[in-house]
């Protein structure tokens, strides 16, 4: 089963995707690991990282994969969702797995085929590519999930 992980401090999203019989992809579980501002900067990591220890536990995961930071600007939070990252890496090793990173970029390339395609390509792809009818919400577990089937399309080649 692969895990795809769009990492965030407030909003981590998270997506399972595993092999169906036909050698296709099927959505397992999606969702988002929501932090409170309320709670204290190290509460809000180690609830990322105690979230997501129970879903890669839980559902055996075999793969995981994350979509890459890029900020343009406000480097206050770029810094917070760097930490976020690493304890989701952390959360990675700790459970044998190694973490492939992919950038927007080559998540849209692999999904559309061209690295400057819309957000709602990206989706239309995720659908048909798992046979979904309805779109996948939030859009932070959307993300996660394409990230997923990057990992399995850029690892089947």
């Amino acid at each position: 089963m692969i895990l795809g992980i769009d990492p965030g401090l407030e909003n981590t999203g998270w997506g399972i995707i595993d092999e169906n019989k036909n050698g296709g992809y099927k959505l397992v579980d999606c969702g988002v690991i929501v932090t409170s501002n309320k709670k204290s900067y190290p509460e809000r990591l180690k609830e990322i990282y105690d979230s997501l220890l129970e879903i890669v536990k839980k559902n055996k995961i075999t793969e995981m994969a994350m979509e890459s930071l890029f900020f343009a600007k406000n480097s206050s939070s770029a810094i917070r969702v760097a930490e976020a990252t690493g304890v989701i890496k952390l959360c990675g090793m700790n459970n044998g797995l190694d973490l492939v990173e992919y950038t927007p970029l080559q998540v849209k390339m692999a999904l559309v085929g061209f690295g400057r395609a819309e957000k709602e390509q990206v989706e239309i792809m995720v659908r048909t590519e798992l046979g979904l009818e309805e779109e996948i919400s939030p859009s932070h577990a959307a993300d996660a999930v394409a990230v997923a089937l990057t990992q399995a399309f850029t690892m089947r080649v």
